[in-house]
């Protein structure tokens, strides 16, 4: 098998994608960019979407599960009165209403989309049915019917109502969850129908859109020290996890996969956490009795 060509550069580039763009192809100018071996992402987004794509590479791509997990913040645009096929202003229109819900009607209608709500995905999405990913067999005109998923949902607010047509929302909420979903549902709970005309993702974990990269900007700095200073630290992506301090001997029993001695702490035991020595991750795994039992480890 040949080997894959590029550097063995870990840590994150935090990027703020732009509107026609697919989030894979903003994986591979960043990895073209900065001429890396190994590279992805935490949490697709929409090509028309915009906002905070944290992109992994090398070692990082282990915490990438802990980015997808974490808590995220959506600023969206829901129009009011028209359906969709897809859910968004790209799809075919199939539904119309004269109905516009008031403020104090749709501030009401949030409030059950708050909490653990079950959310069915869109006819167009990457879910799989029967081994086909949804969108492709939606494209090709079937119907499914696709089961309702758990989503926790941390906040939904209207945050401005610009015209009787459109309403601006923020969401906060867990993995897996779609907003075009929740346009489309809370259109069905106002009686007037609904779908996102935009979107952008403020933050994802710890990852924040204010500070990403732009595209532009990484084209004028590729193959550059310069991009090369811009990624974070591997251990940016294990911030919600609590930090223990690997012993000399623990660390180098943990970089072998063995369960390696960590200094005590306040975790408790079976708590997941990461061990860290001399200030790099060495591994993440399960606290028992002194020792990390490692999950995955870093070969930093």
């Amino acid at each position: 098998m040949a080997r894959k060509k590029g550097r063995d550069i870990s840590g994150w580039l935090v990027v703020d994608k732009p509107a026609g763009m697919t989030s894979t192809s903003v994986v591979n100018k960043v990895r073209w960019a900065l001429d890396a071996k190994k590279a992805g992402h935490a949490g697709t987004l929409d090509p028309e979407a915009t906002g905070v794509l944290a992109v992994a590479l090398g070692e990082a791509t282990k915490t990438v599960p802990f980015i997808t997990d974490a808590l995220k913040c959506y600023r969206f645009a829901v129009r009011l009165g028209v359906a969709t096929n897809t859910d968004d202003a790209e799809g075919e229109v199939i539904a119309t209403s004269e109905a516009r819900p008031t403020d104090d009607e749709i501030r009401a209608a949030l409030a059950p989309f708050r909490g653990e709500i079950m959310q069915v995905p869109p006819q167009f999405s990457a879910v799989k049915v029967d081994g086909e990913r949804a969108y492709a067999l939606a494209r090709a005109g079937e119907e499914m019917e696709l089961a309702a998923r758990p989503l926790w949902v941390e906040s939904l607010e209207m945050i401005a109502r610009p015209d009787a047509d459109t309403v601006e929302l923020e969401m906060v909420c867990g993995k897996g969850g779609y907003v075009r979903s929740i346009a489309r549902d809370l259109g069905a709970a106002l009686g007037c129908h609904g779908h996102v005309t935009w979107l952008r993702r403020e933050w994802s974990g710890p990852f924040e859109a204010a500070d990403g990269v732009t595209v532009e900007k990484i084209d004028e700095l590729a193959k550059t020290e310069a991009l090369d200073a811009l990624l974070l630290p591997l251990e940016v992506g294990l911030a919600d996890l609590p930090e223990l301090k690997a012993t000399p001997e623990g660390a180098a029993r943990l970089k072998n996969g063995n369960p390696g001695m960590v200094f005590a702490s306040d975790v408790e035991w079976g708590d997941e956490a990461w061990a860290s020595h001399q200030g790099r991750a060495v591994a993440v795994g399960v606290y028992k009795s002194g020792e990390l039992h490692p999950s995955r480890v870093f070969n930093l």
